[in-house]
């Protein structure tokens, strides 16, 4: 099975520095680029663009609640018309970079505490696909959860993801963290490289928890990130979608 390593990034706004785009970029297949509502500016998300376009790296909208201050990983009661236009909004400011850039949108990924909510929620996952839809790509999320369940239902193309570097609960639920502190980057391609082959993760209680994984994701803002970049990439290498 072909897999792809996504990274979450371009997520720096006006003087604030968020990760290490440019030292992951050339270890991923796929970037997620912040379009303004947890993280990035205009200024940044055309750099960003810009450097995944020259890496020949894949450009997906990572849309969030609108929380620049919390960095998007705060849970925030929205209905559901107006969260869809908050993430067309989004899509609709990468894609302009993405035009003058000469490249397509590839997915649609969403952020922090709105992916969590996305996954149980049904008029939040509902929203996510009504921004979605009219651009006709994949849209990334958790498999066995509402991710999965409405995506696919609305006709969209689904792809399942794991995140090797974060932790999963005995529930098989991602441990949504406020910062990504630093991970030993030989446990992170085990990880992830354990998802690919054997379909399992060891939650933080030592179950080994079912999982899907069509795309794997780790974090611009881990601090050892170009290290972790490389070693799952080199770990996942006979996996990896070369396209």
């Amino acid at each position: 099975m072909a897999v792809n390593i996504n990274c979450d990034m371009g997520e720096s706004f006006g003087l604030y520095r968020m990760g290490n785009d440019e030292a992951v970029m050339p270890f991923i297949t796929e970037a997620n680029v912040a379009c303004g509502f947890h993280g990035s500016d205009p200024n940044h998300m055309r750099k960003t663009v810009e450097l995944a376009a020259r890496h020949g790296v894949r450009i997906g909208a990572h849309v969030s609640f609108p929380d620049l201050a919390g960095f998007g990983r705060r849970e925030m009661k929205i209905e559901r018309a107006e969260m869809a236009n908050i993430v067309t909004y989004q899509i609709g400011a990468l894609k302009g970079f993405l035009e003058a850039a000469g490249v397509a949108l590839n997915h649609v990924k969403p952020h922090g505490a709105l992916y969590g909510v996305a996954a149980r929620d049904e008029a939040i996952a509902h929203a996510i696909c009504d921004a979605a839809e009219p651009f006709g790509v994949p849209v990334f999320g958790l498999s066995g959860t509402l991710h999965e369940e409405i995506y696919t239902a609305r006709g969209l193309a689904f792809r399942s993801e794991f995140f090797a570097d974060l932790d999963y609960d005995d529930a098989g639920r991602l441990i949504i963290t406020r910062e990504h502190p630093a991970r030993a980057a030989e446990a992170v391609a085990a990880q992830a490289l354990r998802a690919v082959r054997d379909g399992i993760v060891i939650s933080t209680g030592g179950k080994e928890i079912p999982v899907r994984a069509e795309t794997i994701c780790i974090h611009s803002d881990t601090p050892n990130i170009a290290e972790i970049g490389k070693t799952v990439r080199s770990a996942l290498a006979e996996y990896v979608d070369p396209t």
